[in-house]
């Protein structure tokens, strides 16, 4: 879940763009700028033009020479929104980012996300993607370790609205829900994909990744503790909570400085 609102300092997308994953899911995707590839992924409940496109990010990193590559995940923004829980196993969303690596065949580029996006960037590293550079955002140690609180949280929302006390977390991430217009059904498959990877599978990761988190994400506790496991990985926050750090200018700026030292 991530975006406090959904304007910001950048409101206008790049045209939209869609291809077909290896199940015959149409899934979209956004391009921005021309370079270098950087494929950048959102988080849940999000799309990419609430948090790459509105922010700025991906304008200021299109600036910095970039071509920025936004996918909407399956079951999220304009993309395919299949309730049939087959369309959803284990790791299919690192599934469908292979596949658009595939279609745009790309071979050097840079790879990152935010929340279930920076986990979903873990989970292609580990099953073989090789990028330049990789950028795991909003993301800590014990989600990528353990998946299962997090979207029990989530679980409960999606089960449960219009039943909770206002300013509670799960109040605050129904309004995000309500706001970004999501479809109930596809986001609680969307649980069902998730892997848990461990310590060691960590380990084995030589390509250089920055972990950024904001001060106040409750993700910060672990964020420096996924960069120590990381081989290559280094450690940067930024103002805000989970939900507010997407929507600072410096997040953009941690990421471009990352990627072009």
């Amino acid at each position: 879940m991530t975006g406090p609102e959904l304007t910001g300092p950048e409101t206008t997308s790049t045209a939209l763009r869609r291809f077909t994953a290896r199940d015959g899911a149409e899934l979209a995707y956004r391009e921005t700028g021309a370079g270098r590839p950087l494929v950048l992924i959102h988080g849940y409940f999000s799309t990419s033009q609430v948090n790459w496109i509105s922010y700025g990010h991906a304008a200021h990193l299109a600036g910095l020479g970039f071509r920025v590559i936004t996918p909407d995940l399956r079951g999220h923004g304009e993309s395919a929104k299949p309730h049939d829980p087959a369309a959803y196993p284990p790791d299919v969303l690192a599934d469908d980012a292979f596949d658009l690596v595939e279609h745009l065949g790309l071979t050097d580029y840079d790879l990152g996300g935010y929340s279930l996006g920076g986990r979903t960037t873990i989970r292609m590293l580990v099953r073989g993607a090789r990028p330049r550079r990789a950028v795991v955002a909003g993301m800590g140690l014990h989600g990528i370790e353990h998946t299962g609180g997090g979207n029990a949280h989530f679980r409960k929302v999606l089960t449960g609205l219009g039943t909770f006390e206002r300013g509670t977390a799960e109040w605050r991430a129904e309004a995000f829900f309500k706001q970004i217009g999501g479809d109930r059904d596809a986001l609680l498959h969307v649980l069902d994909t998730a892997v848990d990877t461990p310590r060691a599978d960590l380990a084995r990761l030589d390509t250089p990744t920055l972990v950024v988190a904001g001060t106040e994400d409750p993700h910060n506790k672990t964020a420096p503790d996924l960069a120590a496991a990381l081989p290559n990985g280094r450690y940067v926050s930024v103002p805000g909570n989970h939900l507010s750090a997407v929507a600072q200018p410096e997040l953009g700026h941690v990421i471009g400085e990352f990627l072009t030292s």
